[in-house]
């Protein structure tokens, strides 16, 4: 894999999918971003995700991608109580599980969905016996109305392949269904603009789907949210950002 390549695949993430909105100019249509998305989580990197997200030895760049992670979804916890019993929570793009199995070792009741069965498939399997009571995984995409309603959202690094106006478009459809979202975005950053605009050099076909850098203070006033903080950690750069109603 080319530099260029891997830089663009280490930030890829959990993901889940946006839908009903137009699409941002430069960044590509709807259908398109999430048949990327879907074929790389499913197809392509499914055994990197698998790796990343366990014990398992990673390079040294990959590590900084794991720690930053884990620092992201601790600082995302802290947005809720520490017990969470009796609490209908969605993880919208859960990936292998890691923050679904956090959540419910809290006492919720979690619906953890991601776009890549694949995904959902190693999440199953490495759920503890003793949470599966407080978990349902579905394959599917993260805004189906057949969800239901929830206390609250959390959706860590699964919008980042999406414009403004189709995060827009997905926090309005969430919010409808919940008082409380926290999600993510990838911030404009020299050195995340710089690994962009370099990842766009190489032929679609060899990289992950291309992240759209946001403006976090304007996309959380846009949102009516607030910003939550930020991660840099290595080669892992990502902004939490909240909406209540």
């Amino acid at each position: 894999m080319a530099d260029g390549a891997k830089i663009d695949t280490i930030f890829a993430s959990e993901t889940g999918s946006v839908s009903g909105s137009a699409p941002v100019s430069g960044v590509g249509s709807y259908v398109d971003t999430r048949s990327r998305v879907e074929t790389y989580f499913d197809k392509t990197a499914t055994r990197t995700w698998e790796r990343l997200t366990s014990d398992a030895p990673v390079s040294k760049i990959r590590e900084t991608v794991r720690q930053g992670r884990d620092q992201m979804r601790a600082l995302m916890l802290s947005r809720l109580p520490n017990d969470l019993s009796g609490m209908r929570i969605l993880d919208a793009g859960c990936g292998p599980g890691v923050m679904t199995a956090e959540l419910a070792s809290r006492g919720a009741y979690v619906t953890g969905v991601d776009i890549s069965p694949q995904l959902i498939g190693i999440a199953k399997r490495r759920l503890a016996p003793e949470l599966q009571g407080h978990v349902s995984f579905l394959a599917g995409d993260m805004l189906a109305e057949s969800l239901g309603t929830f206390d609250a959202v959390l959706a860590m690094d699964s919008l980042i392949y999406y414009g403004p106006r189709d995060i827009r478009s997905a926090l309005d459809t969430l919010t409808a269904r919940s008082p409380q979202i926290v999600f993510t975005v990838a911030p404009k950053t020299p050195l995340l603009m710089a690994m962009w605009y370099a990842g766009k050099a190489f032929p679609r076909s060899d990289r992950s789907p291309t992240m759209v850098p946001h403006g976090p203070a304007k996309l959380a006033r846009d949102a009516g949210g607030v910003q939550v903080g930020r991660v840099s950690k290595g080669f892992y750069i990502s902004e939490a950002l909240e909406v209540r109603r």
